[in-house]
């Protein structure tokens, strides 16, 4: 008789059941699958965000479309799930902890606007979907003439919007748009210098219980994470932790590691766009090793904080319960 093949290890990764989650979740997956010869299975899991049709502050920000995710991993009904990582929120879990951080995809914002225009070419009174306060103060900012227009939906939903003539033009993030094959939709895409983008845009966060993963399972870990994403991350969502701004809140970051340095620069928005505070600090890793990019990404924004917070920040962007 032939012997049996061996039984292969089975990694279980949950996600949203949106079809951008399901697309980003499918190509981590296959790098899971490799790295540790596993064989994956598909977890969905619907969250409040998928299903509630109303702003994402009158339900708790960005923190509901995690929740549900975290849940389902506690239960054991999956081994490692898949985040945005600017859904997760900053406060660390005391069951659970971030296994990996992939290298980001583009981090900058895009305008996907009717016949081809760009910000500047929309006529006066134009009307643009995005239901983030960091945008639509963005947007006031840039163009206090057009109308933001609180809009929810995946982004199929949000493009038809504009080609059915409801919206003049919509704001999405680039890398959304990429993993999804719709980055041909972008008219424009902002030059994070000038249009900062919410903390952690472009990366995905894959989060496991805290309790030691199976040899198989770290080794898909450590295959998938990116030393530098990482640091620049979390730079960012200090900023965001150390304002006590709220995931929401109209605060943008950008972090980056060039010349042996971690520069960092976070802005502060009123909810108009009126006012704003840009804070800018470079800190030296003494290594790149994983400990030292950490401490780099934790003293430079500290500095930035305190510096955004001595400026006044807290009376732009008040403190929120993060949710």
């Amino acid at each position: 008789m032939t012997a049996a093949a061996p039984q292969r290890d089975v990694i279980r990764v949950g996600t949203r059941g949106s079809a951008l989650a399901l697309a980003q979740t499918n190509q981590i997956a296959e790098r899971l699958g490799k790295a540790a010869n596993a064989d994956i299975e598909i977890v969905t899991v619907t969250t409040q965000g998928d299903t509630s049709r109303a702003s994402l502050q009158s339900i708790g920000g960005t923190g509901v479309f995690a929740a549900a995710l975290r849940e389902a991993l506690i239960a054991g009904e999956c081994d490692v799930v898949v985040h945005s990582l600017k859904d997760l929120p900053t406060a660390d879990h005391p069951q659970l902890r971030l296994g990996a951080v992939p290298k980001r995809a583009d981090a900058r914002d895009a305008l996907c606007a009717r016949d081809g225009l760009t910000l500047a070419e929309l006529p006066e009174g134009a009307r643009i979907g995005t239901g983030s306060p960091r945008r639509i103060a963005q947007l006031g900012a840039a163009r206090p003439d057009v109308v933001a227009v609180d809009v929810r939906g995946n982004i199929d939903t949000r493009l038809g919007f504009v080609e059915q003539g409801e919206l003049d033009a919509v704001m999405l993030a680039a890398a959304g748009l990429g993993r999804l094959g719709r980055a041909d939709a972008a008219t424009e895409r902002f030059s994070l210098s000038d249009w900062p983008t919410a903390p952690g845009q472009g990366a995905l966060a894959l989060e496991v219980r805290n309790e030691r993963a199976s040899r198989h399972l770290q080794r898909a870990l450590d295959a998938v994470d990116h030393g530098t994403t990482r640091a620049t991350v979390l730079a960012e969502r200090l900023v965001l932790a150390g304002l006590e701004a709220g995931c929401a809140a109209p605060v943008g970051a950008t972090a980056f590691v060039e010349d042996e340095l971690l520069f960092l620069t976070a802005t502060v928005y009123s909810a108009d766009g009126a006012r704003q505070l840009t804070s800018s600090h470079a800190a030296t890793p003494e290594s790149r090793s994983a400990a030292d990019l950490a401490d780099a990404a934790r003293d430079v924004a500290s500095r930035v904080v305190a510096d955004l917070l001595g400026n006044g920040a807290a009376d732009l962007a008040p403190a929120q319960e993060s949710p």
